[in-house]
């Protein structure tokens, strides 16, 4: 550690002798840590920088906030423990001077297709029981604005226990404010029914078309044949009328197959619960590809999408009804609510105002209240989630952020560390997990790890003041001053992608020509449209392959291996090298240890108290029975594989007896995306949110297509990491084809040969080509916020 970094240490420690100004942690070995022990002052903004997998993530999150989650779960009782998630003790000796730790995070908000922005801020909530008060003419409660709340009708007779007793009649009724066409959804969906099944074929034929339907089955297509309602040995167009009608609409019905007794239902209504009623990027890709070809939705035609009922349609406020109010972009509904004057719900229009002010102050003002939030960005659904600690009254509280910056132009960063400077202005610990020159800047105190990633790193670097950084010599500190110059020529484009009328969203028919065969950046402030132009106008069959920001999904089971596909041309060379079945190297197949079921650890579930993983005593955590472990190919076996770091493995893959030229393609382009530190068997959870982005991105390079559209890729990387990626994009361009990239990330753009700026503002405000032309235009014109930012980062 350098001298800066022990004087900044010991003054820390002097701040905190005697008292309780710092969060002390010592001995942190949580995932690569290696016994990191800091002293983090309170009520300062201190943030965490380091490359990809340096261990941040693992200090911040997985220790000091994880640990104060835990403890404050404990003080709650058995009984309601028990609904709580359990969560473990960390890996760490000593952790002292812990206050209640807010976590704001990049998870992406629930996807559920009822969640809006509205509903998961409660800004819906305060608009409905407006509407209620002040809505003419008036047709209910809060609820009956709610498109979550169906309208109920019932009637009957009910027995009065009082005195004798006697029985009345009596009926009740609720308004809800749900759709009933469309259930609160805002769109119906409609089935392709020649996706569904093969209409010249009879059932026993196999004419049920659906992925995972065997012709065996009881649950699916047997229970079809043998019902007994149609023919199984008709074709399908040869049904009669009532028989059409069972195979396709009939209600839930018992049936008996063979002395089992089975409920048989209508193909549609069983297809719309088995698929429609899930989230499609939950689905596996061939059901998830089945879904997109078999089902359309469309608007729903009753409510227009709103998925309100007509009786909350109609109730109205100065001629603006509820459905208008959330589909307002936020800053305008704000004034809207401003211009209210009725005193007798002034509190509720001032809480109100507040609210939709804060999405303003935060950046967010483009939104609109009925916007889905499974749509938001990770950037966008952090910033979400800030809202409701901006105007807390709460203070002596730790927030910890992961990079908040994602996803902003740096015209929003400005604002960004303005709200950050605030929180710990009013007496709070802010901890920052953050690779942003700017966001450095502004910090109090700095703790760098490092010096490399995963095994290389895990050690605290540097620890001090922001000039200490400066002049610490370390990779950050290196690289805080880095500045990616102009080119001095740019490429040529051997083509043009045309773009019409696109409207998209914001977007105010944008005529635009993407040049082909360079590497292009569309940029402007977060909200101007990018997205919708680059996701929602390019035109089908342009042989585009698109990274976009979709979080991967996997279980502890999955790891980088499983996840590229790397394991199958892995567990081919070991089964054709010693003559046995592929299926014996898989840790979920046959060759899965039985004590621990090929998971490498066995969980001890202890009810309201943390759950106990510990390794595996049969495999001693290599997750392969024994036998398994005998086969070798180029003298190692399955397990010493899995434990081999991308670029080792490189090498071994690449000559000599263990040569698997398809294996070494995916390795190679994990290594191009600097993921080379990385063991193949390293379990998904553990990565960093940086690491996951680039395993995408590394995923989709080997994809065919002409061209590539990315969006972000330096979310989550390194200032020293980055002109790796753009080493990545120019060999992309070099080979031939044609990179399109959405970024705010002055040094990509100053590394294109295009840029396409949006604007000027977002919302409304944007959704306009405002700049086309090569990077030293725009810096020379300085006409756009974008061209302002980037004259001044390459001055600098």
């Amino acid at each position: 550690m350098s001298m800066a970094a022990e004087t900044g240490s010991e003054s820390t420690a002097r701040r905190g002798a005697g008292g309780h100004d710092v969060i002390r942690v010592r001995g942190a070995r949580e995932n690569n840590l290696k016994d990191v022990s800091v002293d983090l002052p309170k009520r300062q903004l201190t943030v965490f920088t380091g490359v990809s997998g340096s261990g941040k993530s693992s200090l911040v999150f997985g220790t000091v906030a994880a640990e104060s989650q835990r403890l404050i779960n404990e003080t709650y009782s058995a009984f309601v423990q028990g609904f709580l998630p359990t969560l473990a003790r960390p890996e760490v000796d000593v952790l002292d001077g812990l206050t209640t730790a807010i976590v704001v995070d990049q998870q992406r908000l629930g996807g559920d297709v009822r969640s809006t922005v509205g509903t998961v801020t409660d800004a819906n909530a305060m608009l409905r029981i407006l509407f209620s008060r002040l809505g003419q003419p008036h047709v209910g409660p809060p609820a009956a604005f709610s498109f979550n709340v169906p309208s109920v009708r019932a009637s009957g007779a009910i027995t009065v226990e009082r005195g004798g007793g006697r029985t009345v009649r009596q009926t009740f009724t609720r308004t809800g404010g749900m759709c009933p066409r469309c259930e609160g959804r805002g769109t119906v969906s409609d089935l392709d029914l020649t996706q569904l099944f093969d209409d010249s074929k009879s059932i026993a034929q196999g004419a049920i078309t659906i992925p995972g339907w065997k012709a065996d089955s009881f649950w699916t297509v047997r229970v079809y044949a043998e019902s007994g309602f149609l023919d199984p040995h008709k074709p399908i167009r040869e049904f009669t009328a009532q028989e059409r009608h069972d195979f396709l609409h009939r209600e839930p019905t018992r049936v008996k197959v063979e002395g089992v007794n089975l409920t048989y239902e209508g193909l549609i209504p069983k297809v719309q619960k088995s698929f429609l009623a899930k989230d499609r990027e939950a689905m596996q890709p061939h059901v998830r590809a089945f879904v997109d070809r078999a089902v359309t939705f469309t608007a729903c035609p009753e409510c227009g999408g709103t998925r309100l009922g007509e009786a909350a349609r109609s109730a109205r406020i100065g001629g603006v009804n509820i459905a208008d109010a959330c589909a307002m972009q936020i800053s305008d509904l704000a004034e809207w609510v401003r211009g209210l004057d009725e005193p007798s719900v002034a509190p509720l229009l001032d809480k109100l105002h507040q609210t939709l002010a804060s999405f303003v102050e935060i950046g967010l003002g483009y939104l609109s209240l009925d916007r889905p939030s499974g749509t938001l960005s990770g950037g966008e659904a952090q910033r979400v989630k800030m809202l409701r600690h901006l105007g807390s009254p709460l203070t002596d509280v730790t927030y910890v952020f992961d990079e908040p910056t994602t996803g902003l132009h740096p015209h929003d960063v400005r604002r960004m560390n303005d709200l950050l400077l605030r929180l710990r202005d009013k007496g709070n610990t802010v901890l920052v997990v953050e690779h942003k020159p700017d966001t450095i800047a502004i910090a109090d105190h700095v703790v760098d790890l490092g010096p490399g990633a995963g095994a290389a790193g895990g050690a605290v670097c540097f620890e001090g003041t922001v000039e200490g950084l400066r002049a610490s010599g370390t990779v950050t500190g290196r690289h805080l001053a880095d500045r990616v110059a102009l080119k001095e020529t740019v490429r040529t484009p051997t083509g043009r992608l045309p773009i019409r009328g696109a409207s998209t969203h914001n977007l105010r028919d944008v005529d635009v020509d993407i040049p082909l065969g360079v590497l292009v950046v569309v940029t402007g402030v977060a909200g101007s449209g990018k997205s919708s132009l680059v996701h929602g106008s390019i035109p089908a069959g342009a042989g585009v392959v698109s990274v976009d920001q979709g979080p991967i999904r996997g279980s502890r089971r999955s790891n980088p291996a499983t996840y590229t596909g790397l394991l199958d041309p892995v567990r081919k060379a070991f089964a054709k090298a010693n003559g046995v079945k592929p299926a014996l190297f898989s840790a979920n197949s046959e060759g899965a240890c039985p004590g621990c079921n090929g998971a490498g650890v066995v969980y001890v579930d202890l009810a309201m108290m943390a759950g106990v993983a510990t390794v595996c005593e049969e495999c001693e955590g290599r997750r392969f029975e024994a036998s398994v472990l005998e086969y070798r190919l180029g003298g190692r076996d399955i397990a010493e594989v899995l434990a081999m770091p991308v670029t080792e493995a490189r090498e071994f893959f690449g000559d000599g007896e263990a040569r698997t030229p398809a294996a070494r393609a995916i390795l190679d382009r994990l290594a191009d995306v600097g993921l080379g530190y990385l063991t193949l068997g390293q379990p998904l959870s553990t990565l960093s949110g940086g690491e996951r982005q680039r395993l995408r991105l590394a995923t989709h390079l080997g994809t065919e297509g002409g061209v590539y559209v990315l969006d972000e890729p330096t979310a989550g990387l390194h200032l020293a990491d980055v002109g790796q990626l753009l080493g990545l994009l120019d060999r992309l361009v070099d080979a031939g084809k044609s990179v399109l990239v959405v970024e705010h990330h002055l040094a990509v753009v100053a590394h294109a040969d295009w840029v396409v700026d949006l604007g000027p503002g977002a919302g409304h405000d944007g959704g306009r080509i405002v700049f086309e032309g090569t990077p030293a235009a725009l810096a020379a014109a300085r006409s756009t916020r974008t061209g302002e930012h980037l004259a001044a980062y390459i001055g600098g």
